[in-house]
């Protein structure tokens, strides 16, 4: 197994469990502590773990949201599959809402060239990439501070922009779901976005891999009950996809 491959499902473990060992590590995947020490510097540096005693905590365990560019180097292949089980919310005309992050990014990559649709997202990477490719797209960015930890705008502007936009569909990034704390996201900021988004949207769907549920963050910005559709994995526990429709949450498995 290669260094890489290692360091995905080091980060893909700790997001699961909340915590990672240095003994369990190297005894699963037959490499000296040496080995996932480096692992764990490497992961840390790239702003995905953060090391502790004896082993390492996901970020967002701590308070901390990771870049980007790191979130977009985990759950790879889940992410593209999300994606192309959500272009089937996707109307034939009218408006889509994309909110900033790695897997909406992916729906963006995704979206027909050729339909009548208007995108409207908070998210400076998604506004860009759609008007270079899809010309035939309108693309509408709202505007506010754009915050640099995930290129997306947040606070007063964008929320009055929000305000006054109404669209048939709302896709939704998420760092946390659960049954308990619904959706939350670990910036207060975000949050409020987030929170406006789905206000804006006649229909919500929450995209997100299965290690961002049974997670909790600081900001709460919405409930079970106000998502119609949540597409994930299927690295989601049967037991815990079981426990979600009891809530009367529409889950689909990519």
């Amino acid at each position: 197994m290669f260094a890489e491959e290692r360091q995905q499902l080091i980060a893909e473990r700790a997001r699961a469990e909340g915590r990672v060992d240095v003994g369990a590590l190297a005894a699963d995947y037959e490499v000296t502590t040496e080995t996932i020490r480096r692992d764990l510097t490497a992961l840390e540096a790239r702003g995905i773990l953060r090391k502790v005693h004896g082993g390492a905590i996901p970020l967002e365990r701590l308070g901390f949201e990771p870049t980007v560019a790191a979130r977009d180097t985990v759950q790879t292949s889940a992410k593209e599959r999300i994606a192309q089980a959500a272009l089937a919310e996707v109307p034939e005309d009218g408006a889509v809402l994309l909110d900033s992050g790695t897997t909406t990014a992916r729906i963006a990559d995704a979206l027909p060239a050729d339909r009548e649709l208007t995108v409207v997202t908070n998210s400076v990477a998604i506004a860009s990439a759609l008007t270079t490719a899809k010309p035939r797209l309108t693309v509408l960015i709202v505007g506010g501070k754009v915050r640099g930890r995930t290129m997306a705008a947040i606070d007063d502007w964008a929320l009055r922009a929000l305000a006054d936009t109404y669209v048939d569909v709302a896709f939704i990034g998420t760092n946390g779901l659960s049954i308990e704390r619904g959706l939350t996201t670990p910036d207060t900021g975000e949050a409020a976005v987030k929170r406006a988004m789905i206000a804006a949207a006649r229909r919500t769907v929450v995209v997100a891999d299965h290690t961002k549920v049974g997670n909790d963050c600081l900001a709460r910005f919405g409930s079970l009950d106000q998502v119609d559709t949540f597409i994930t994995d299927t690295g989601l526990d049967d037991g815990v996809v079981a426990d979600l429709e009891a809530a009367d949450l529409k889950v689909v498995l990519a």
